[in-house]
């Protein structure tokens, strides 16, 4: 007997990143598993199709959902939905004349979410660690060394830890510069609403030579960050399985 038919709803879009290759890894990853079929948007706006998806997965930055396409998330995951939100879905990002900026203007989206990135220090390596070492999503990957943007959120309302990097310090050229106050930085999250739940990871950046329009026309570096790391697969492999409850 053929496996039931699952529908996932992919939104991958945004600033600042090299979008089509996460998009085209994270279609490779949902194509492991042929009951998995995938539907792919650049924005939040079909709120319908969002609805009638068994999980949503998504990789943005600098996209926000309007008001009313909030309120449809909101009611997905209350409903029991499952969001796989990665990277920099939780970003807005301004660049100034003092600095670059994550301002707090959608704070219902971003407590959805479970937290909201306000900047991170230069891309170097760090340590990813498990705080839930016997939850399913995370339980024997282990601690592991990755080069890549070292997220440091706002977060907001209850969450369950399953791993989490350290820094104290300052991020120069950030308005929001001053990460003193603790340690230990959420990496890996889940944030419930109702009966649904936020998956949130944010390792994943990555960017190509024409990625940062219009602040440069021509980026000198390729960057994959985590892309490079067997874990991270095995983290994003996880995360799919668990939403499509395979």
């Amino acid at each position: 007997m053929a496996d039931k038919k699952i529908n996932a709803y992919m939104v991958a879009a945004g600033m600042y990143h090299d979008i089509d290759y996460a998009r085209l890894e994270l279609l490779k990853l949902l194509a492991e598993h042929e009951n998995i079929r995938t539907k792919v948007a650049c924005n939040f706006s079909d709120i319908e199709g969002i609805q009638a998806s068994d999980f949503l997965i998504s990789y943005t930055c600098n996209l926000i959902p309007s008001e009313e396409e909030q309120k449809g998330l909101r009611e997905y995951l209350a409903n029991g939905g499952k969001w796989f939100a990665l990277h920099g879905t939780n970003s807005i990002l301004e660049f100034t004349a003092d600095g670059v900026d994550a301002p707090e203007t959608a704070p219902e989206f971003m407590d959805m979410l479970g937290g909201q990135f306000m900047a991170h220090p230069p891309i170097q390596p760090f340590t990813v660690k498990t705080e839930a070492h016997d939850h399913e999503l995370v339980k024997d990957v282990g601690e592991f060394d990755t080069d890549d943007e070292q997220y440091l959120c706002k977060m907001h309302g209850e969450h369950e830890l399953l791993m989490y990097s350290e820094f104290t310090g300052t991020c120069d050229g950030w308005i929001n510069s001053d990460f003193n106050n603790e340690d230990k930085r959420a990496i890996y999250y889940i944030k419930k609403t109702g009966d649904g739940e936020v998956l949130y990871l944010n390792l994943g950046h990555c960017r190509g030579h024409y990625d940062m329009e219009p602040v440069v026309d021509y980026y000198p570096e390729i960057e994959r960050g985590s892309w490079e790391k067997p874990q991270y697969y095995e983290l994003l492999r996880r995360g799919i399985r668990y939403c499509a409850e395979i």
